[in-house]
């Protein structure tokens, strides 16, 4: 088993631009959120990613020892049977629920696979599933809202979003990582009103989820690159360190009053990681002293490809080769595009 500790160390070169935005119509708005997988029906890896509109996409991998710049197909929207299903008739951020011990392999449950997806009921972002006995779909959905917002003045009360799921089989359990936004200020001195990571728990035998509240809130100390606001979380295992974390976050607070297009999560967006020695993911974890990269310390050249503003969701993908790569998408709110980092090329 790769020992993804390294990544606390890792030294990474920029890859470039992997999936642009189009020029316009289908996919023009939004191209990243990237979740990526292997599918053994097609022999290759598959990435579902948030491509806007129409809020849910996958796409296949032609080099599956490459997966950069060129390699990739044009994004197709996801099939659904039932799309009615899905609250307020849009979803976005699909992820495929995955074995916490192999990363980037789907899980199979019961003998299909699940797909998170987050949609809206009443304004207020929540978490659904579907079910498909193939990657390519289509996807059945369950009507049923599976993590719902918490009650008003907690942490969660405003959004459920960016969520991930592992699956463990020798608990037969499914483990949610969150996105929780308040609706009211929390009992912090640094960021009250900023987004926390929080985690759920179900039995593959029940239908309901049970909440474990905060487990990576922002950090409290003044400046530090997760100290505004925690984006979403992908879980890797290691050796040095049990569990590791990739993860987005911000050193910028929300403002209650501020009125822009990223008043919940101001900018920067960073990349980087966290990390715990505990058996059950869920407590003891720390973050990294420092991102992955700030956005003022960007080449020149990464600037112009696109990137900046921000480094949104992170997936992090063990190649054939060795090569570790992480797949995010850069740029201004809603004007995102796909990017690559590698250990080397």
């Amino acid at each position: 088993m790769v020992d993804f500790s390294m990544v606390l160390g890792a030294k990474w070169q920029r890859q470039g631009l992997v999936l642009c935005r189009a020029a316009d119509g289908m996919g023009s708005h939004v191209v990243g959120d990237p979740c990526i997988v292997w599918d053994d029906e097609y022999h290759t890896w598959r990435m579902f990613l948030f491509f806007s509109p129409p809020g849910c996409g996958d796409t296949l991998c032609e080099d599956p020892n490459r997966a950069g710049g060129g390699d990739w197909q044009a994004p197709q929207p996801l099939s659904f049977v039932n799309p009615e299903a899905i609250c307020s008739g849009y979803a976005h951020k699909p992820f495929i629920v995955q074995d916490p011990y192999r990363p980037n392999h789907a899980a199979r449950i019961g003998g299909m696979f699940c797909l998170l997806i987050v949609s809206r009921v009443d304004g207020h972002k929540v978490v659904q599933q579907a079910w498909s006995a193939s990657l390519a779909g289509p996807w059945k959905v369950d009507p049923a809202v599976l993590i719902p917002c918490g009650e008003a003045g907690e942490f969660d009360s405003k959004h459920v979003d960016a969520v991930t799921g592992f699956f463990f089989e020798d608990r037969q359990e499914i483990l949610y990582f969150y996105m929780g936004y308040p609706d009211q200020p929390q009992d912090r001195n640094i960021s009250p009103m900023g987004s926390a990571q929080g985690a759920a728990l179900r039995s593959v035998s029940g239908t309901s989820v049970c909440k474990l509240g905060e487990i990576l809130p922002p950090r409290q100390s003044p400046h530090h690159w997760a100290s505004g606001w925690v984006g979403g979380l992908q879980l890797l295992p290691g050796k040095t360190h049990r569990w590791i974390a990739l993860l987005n976050a911000s050193p910028t607070a929300p403002v209650a009053a501020d009125s822009n297009v990223f008043r919940e999560e101001p900018p920067p967006s960073l990349g980087g990681f966290a990390y715990t020695d505990e058996e059950w993911p869920v407590s003891g974890w720390t973050y990294a002293p420092e991102p992955i990269e700030w956005i003022d310390r960007m080449p020149q050249e990464a600037f112009d490809t696109g990137e900046g503003f921000n480094f949104w969701r992170h997936n992090l993908l063990a190649l054939h080769d060795g090569t570790l790569a992480v797949f995010y998408n850069s740029g201004y709110y809603g004007q995102e595009q796909l990017y690559m980092i590698s250990t080397f090329a």
